[in-house]
């Protein structure tokens, strides 16, 4: 999937989030990337990763040295075989010890410079894919929902595994690939000083070399796009059927999504043949032009040597010289390889990493210390992206330690208030105003700690419950974890689970019911203790019972909080002070429950409705704390 039609602006800032508001209960361990990709999209992607690169510029610095120095005594030895050859065994001018003994020196120092270059460049190589994820991650959790609603979290695991360690290899490893080709310069010198002529000849096929590699270049770019492209679609297709897999399971659907995996997996198979196809064709002709400038040597210089014009040991150094640049050619084909398919994994990257968040903070935002929790919606409208208006001209005050109940129709805009406050999303006309301040004059991070939301659809960790609950306040003690959850209703279901507190759940909380996923949000929301609360039908998941027992703690803890109530019950409506219906997009009728009765006939029927749709069977209810399930809470 392409998301470059959605990013920012062109020339748009972009880089580390800057320091702001830290809730009190949270310490931040995080170590930052040293640096950050360079915000001009006009230059290449390898001149945008270079502040990344030069970020550990010493070390990496260090290990292409030690290697240039490895090769470089190397490169040597073919030269003292050739003196060697003349000087021992032709002149017996020199004893051949001498040589062995030398030889036998530049080994073992170019074996201990290259294990030190070997060891650094892979420090080198794991530091910047550190800093790589954790860019990509920092900027995703600054990304606004809007972006979520539309990108695919398959494409998202796609980018920050597989993308991203296709960039780290090129960036530590072609320059050490490029070190081992600046090599043969070194060679093409020395061979220079034995015989001229000859050199020329042992060199003819570099041009042919260079030629090759620039066609194979521009032949696997668009493959090498498209392979990482559908490599996304398949770990997309994988993450949605694991998360759905109940779906999937009960509509009888796993062949068709067998099926839907298998074509997509084969528009990969094919992306990688015709990878391997395109490698076959050009690699072994870049890897073995230097085997024809070899025998080309071995015919002149040998043509030379029999007319006396060159010595025995020449033609060995020389052979030594293009054996020993074999390697950098085979390695040359490898690193146009690497770098098409950097090349396309780094504008992957950058598709997000220049996305701009759609919710941000002001310039010149403020902490929200202290909250008294007035709030007050004035003539707020909203949409969608493009899509219809859902709220129009809504206008709604809850004074503070006040609960208000919100009814209205299905798709009415009520969970829509929910997400507005705390700038989930912002408002497209008229303020939200917390305490007399726009919130969008707020930081995010005061805001939204002020400000406790439970969702319909609550979402656990794979953790234990205990860690869930204490989410917000990772410092809470036991017997406050308990408090939220007895609060919550939850504590004697917990406490029936094989290891109570401890038990970790499954991903996504699924080894609970959605009753007990519910609780166990709610008590999480409970214990960071907000000063304005949300609850958007958050006990739609839960039978009357256990509804009775929530509210129970609901009803003390909500004594002094503003509570903002999304509901459709007539027990979840008695909590509140007041009673607002929701029509068009604005606020229809405010009153008590018994005074919209009375006068509000649309309140009548939206209640019915819903009282007639709350009494249809629900999967995942229960009045016992799960006591028809197994160990662990699974059914």
């Amino acid at each position: 999937m392409s998301i470059a039609s959605q990013q920012r602006p062109s020339g748009a800032a972009v880089g580390p989030p800057r320091a702001g508001f830290v809730p009190s209960a949270i310490e931040s361990r995080y170590l930052a990337p040293r640096a950050w990709i360079d915000p001009d999209r006009s230059k290449s992607w390898l001149g945008r990763a270079m502040p990344i690169v030069l970020s550990h510029k010493r070390t990496l610095f260090s290990a292409l040295i030690l290697s240039f120095v490895a090769l470089l005594l190397q490169v040597q030895i073919p030269n003292l075989l050739n003196q060697a050859v003349t000087n021992s065994l032709q002149r017996h001018t020199v004893p051949l010890s001498h040589y062995t003994w030398i030889v036998l020196a530049l080994a073992v120092a170019a074996g201990i410079s290259a294990y030190v270059s070997r060891l650094l460049l892979m420090r080198t190589a794991y530091a910047m894919e550190f800093d790589l994820r954790n860019m990509l991650y920092v900027h995703l959790t600054r990304m606004s929902f809007g972006f979520y609603d539309r990108v695919q979290s398959g494409q998202l695991i796609s980018r920050a595994n597989s993308d991203i360690r296709s960039v780290q290899m090129y960036l530590t490893f072609g320059p050490s690939i490029l070190v081992q080709c600046a090599i043969a310069v070194v060679a093409f010198g020395y061979m220079l000083s034995i015989d001229v002529p000859l050199a020329f000849v042992a060199m003819s096929t570099i041009p042919f070399v260079f030629v090759l590699s620039v066609r194979m270049r521009k032949s696997m770019f668009p493959v090498s796009w498209l392979i990482q492209s559908r490599l996304a679609e398949v770990a997309t297709i994988v993450d949605e059927n694991i998360n759905g897999v109940r779906v999937v399971k009960s509509f009888v659907a796993e062949q068709r999504e067998l099926s839907t995996l298998a074509d997509a997996a084969g528009r990969l198979k094919w992306s990688y043949i015709r990878d391997a196809d395109l490698r076959a064709r050009f690699t072994p002709l870049v890897q073995n032009l230097p085997q024809l400038g070899l025998a080309l040597t071995l015919l002149v210089g040998g043509l030379l040597v029999i007319h006396g014009h060159l010595g025995v040991g020449a033609i060995l150094a020389f052979s030594a010289y293009i054996v020993m640049l074999q390697a950098p050619f085979q390695l040359l084909g490898m690193l146009v390889m690497l770098g098409q398919r950097a090349s396309a994994s780094a504008k992957r990257i950058y598709e997000v990493l220049d996305e701009e968040p759609t919710v941000v903070d002001a310039p010149d935002a403020i902490d929200l210390v202290d909250a008294d929790g007035d709030v007050r919606f004035d003539g707020v409208r909203f949409a969608y992206g493009d899509g219809p208006p859902v709220l129009d001209d809504f206008s709604l005050h809850l004074r503070p330690g006040e609960t208000v109940a919100m009814v209205g129709r299905t798709a009415s805009g009520k969970t829509t208030v929910s997400r507005l406050l705390p700038r989930f999303y912002d408002v497209t006309g008229g303020a939200i105003r917390v305490d007399g301040h726009d919130v969008r004059d707020l930081t995010l991070d005061s805001l939204r700690s002020k400000i406790g939301v439970v969702l319909d659809e609550p979402f656990l960790f794979s953790i234990s419950i205990r860690d869930n609950i204490a989410y917000g306040r990772p410092e809470a003690s036991l017997e406050e974890v308990r408090a939220a959850a007895r609060a919550a209703g939850a504590d004697a279901f917990i406490e029936a689970l094989a290891r109570g507190y401890d038990t970790v759940v499954g991903e996504r909380g699924y080894t609970l019911s959605g009753g007990q996923r519910q609780r166990v949000a709610i008590a999480r929301t409970l214990l960071v203790n907000p000063p304005i609360l949300v609850l958007d039908d958050a006990t739609s998941a839960v039978d009357v019972q256990v509804e009775q027992e929530i509210h129970e703690g609901l009803k003390i803890l909500m004594e002094g909080r503003t509570t903002l109530i999304v509901a459709h019950r007539l027990s979840t409506i008695g909590l509140a002070d007041r009673v607002v219906l929701l029509d068009g997009g604005k606020i229809v009728a405010d009153g008590t429950h018994g005074e919209l009765m009375e006068t509000v006939p649309l309140y009548v029927e939206v209640l019915a409705q819903a009282e007639g749709a709350d009494r249809a069977p629900r999967l995942d209810t229960e009045s016992d704390g799960g006591a028809d399930r197994g160990p662990g809470g699974r059914r």
